[in-house]
């Protein structure tokens, strides 16, 4: 016999793929403890982990004499020993089983096993795959948890075996399923329809609903006549309700729902019973930035707006004054059928502060009050019931400018005021500090009109212009060009602090409460009336004595 052993043997394994990576079959000849020892007809016996061939329920899955599929990593290893693998031989099966469903467009299985970033990672037999969360169902789901840990069915998207990349679509699936019994139920399906379905998913403006192979929307607005916060307050995955189709797109395949559509709208029913101005309990539902939404009835909510929560409190939060699910007063203000509106107030079932404070006090009536507040324009002072009243900046005193008289005061100081006047419905109360003491100013110049001659001392004195006193709180100004007949260079050489002069009231601004005094023009005036007495007295020595001047007198003047 020519040929030896050993040539046979090399003959053989010219039959087989001996590239690493080569799928070969293998048989089982021996099962150990920590490993599996198979003959692939080569040079030796492989050896592969015990753990490579444990099943999904942990149990073996070979035995004795078993024909199994192995990947050839190494003929001949350096120590003569063939290095073969069960689990990458499972990912290549795995691959041709994918390649083939995919030119196909067949349907595989797999299990979601974990969440990424944009979707999640899904187990596809020994390989594993990405599933994009708008790949997972036909709408966006807010709860996943019952799709997970459970064989679905996909459609391959994306497959690259050398970058390693499966993307699979289960909306695919659902779609292709759905195309079939979509097209019947469209048939049957008409607006004002009433139908059942199935709560399948729910999202903060409404809930998806199945009506058998065809997806609704049921808006937020449409679950109930009163306001819903969220659907889930109404609803749950998985209820099954009667629903009314509102709307119906046949070419678009859209529906939308409404549940509140089955019961009577309250607006036409029970609103009728309520009347402006009357006042009712009402059960706050909603906050807002705004004001609150109160329910007065089943299904019929009115919005009190923080301007009608209190008479004083105005920029207060309304989370503040009330809370979700309290009874509260309400008073009816207006009703807009049209629009379905009702506005509600609070204020309004308690007494008016302004119309207390106006039938308490009067005008001129002195109240005292602690200084809430000062600002730009005033002092705000407390008047009790809550609200403050307002001292002008030029109420607070005759003499000073009102942003230095205010200076002498702080906030929480105790002051007494008069009471000028009280605006009901502007919500305005106007107090004076000054009237309490008397109008100096006014008082002088009622009893001293322009052109009087007065005395005046001398308090301040400068080179063009001197301040004179005339009486208590009253002073004036005395110009250089006013001070003498002739002319004056330097005020402070003519003139010394508490000197009396005589001068004339020349200027008198009572708007802007200034006098302006005068010496040259008294002077004037004096002159002018001594010259007219001189005049005077020669026209009486000049008089007719005798009745023959009396009569010549008379002649002369008519022959004038």
């Amino acid at each position: 016999m020519s040929e030896n052993f050993a040539d046979l043997f090399a003959e053989s394994l010219q039959d087989l793929n001996m590239t690493p990576g080569a799928i070969v079959t293998a048989t089982v000849i021996a099962i150990e403890a920590d490993y599996i020892i198979v003959n692939a007809n080569l040079k030796s016996e492989g050896v592969i982990p015990r753990n490579q061939f444990i099943d999904g329920a942990g149990e073996l899955s070979v035995k004795i004499g078993d024909q199994v599929k192995v990947a050839l990593e190494a003929v001949e290893d350096g120590f003569g020993a063939t290095q073969l693998s069960r689990e990458k031989a499972k990912r290549a099966e795995a691959w041709l089983v994918l390649e083939t469903a995919f030119e196909k467009g067949d349907i595989v299985e797999g299990v979601i096993v974990g969440k990424v970033r944009g979707g999640f990672t899904v187990n596809v037999g020994s390989l594993q795959g990405f599933l994009p969360g708008s790949l997972l169902d036909m709408h966006p789901l807010r709860d996943t948890s019952h799709l997970e840990g459970c064989p679905l069915e996909f459609k391959l998207v994306k497959l690259d075996i050398k970058k390693n990349n499966v993307v699979l679509s289960r909306r695919a699936v659902l779609e292709e399923q759905n195309s079939v019994v979509r097209e019947k139920l469209l048939g049957t399906l008409d607006q004002g329809q009433v139908v059942k379905g199935i709560v399948k998913n729910i999202t903060d403006y409404g809930a998806f609903v199945d009506l058998g192979g065809l997806d609704g929307l049921l808006h937020i607005t449409d679950i109930a006549w009163k306001r819903v916060k969220h659907p889930t307050v109404v609803l749950s995955l998985g209820d099954e309700i009667e629903v009314k189709i509102l709307k119906f797109d046949r070419e678009k395949s859209r529906v939308s729902l409404g549940l509140k559509q089955l019961t009577p709208d309250p607006w036409s029913t029970q609103t009728q019973k309520l009347k402006v101005g009357e006042q009712t309990t009402a059960t706050v539902t909603n906050l807002t930035d705004y004001g609150c939404f109160a329910q007065i009835v089943e299904g019929v909510e009115g919005l009190v707006h923080v301007s009608e929560m209190d008479w004083t409190n105005r920029n207060i939060h309304p989370s503040k004054v009330v809370s979700l699910g309290e009874e509260i007063q309400v008073m009816v203000l207006d009703i807009d059928a049209n629009n379905r509106r009702i506005s509600l107030g609070m204020k309004q079932c308690n007494q008016n502060p302004w119309q207390v404070f106006s039938g308490k006090y009067k005008a001129g009536d002195k109240i005292s009050g602690k200084i809430r507040s000062i600002t730009d324009f005033g002092l705000f002072v407390s008047v009790g019931e809550g609200i403050d009243g307002l001292v002008h900046l030029s109420d607070i005193s005759w003499d000073k400018a009102g942003n230095e008289a205010v200076k002498a005061y702080s906030k929480g100081d105790e002051v007494e005021t008069i009471l000028l006047s009280v605006d009901i419905e502007k919500e305005r109360i106007a107090l004076s500090i000054k009237q309490l003491n008397g109008d100096d100013f006014s008082k002088y110049t009622a009893m001293h009109r322009k052109g009087a001659i007065v005395t005046a001392t001398v308090s301040e004195i400068e080179q063009n212009q001197a301040v004179v006193s005339l009486a208590q709180g009253v002073t004036a100004q005395l110009k250089r060009s006013d001070a003498s007949i002739e002319k004056v260079e330097d005020l402070s050489l003519l003139l010394r602090k508490g000197q009396e002069l005589e001068v004339m009231l020349y200027q008198i601004d009572s708007k802007n409460r200034k006098i302006q005094v005068s010496i040259k023009h008294m002077e004037q005036k004096r002159e002018r009336e001594a010259l007219d007495s001189v005049k005077n007295k020669v026209s009486e020595d000049l008089t007719p004595t005798t009745i023959g001047d009396l009569i010549k007198a008379q002649l002369d003047k008519r022959e004038k």
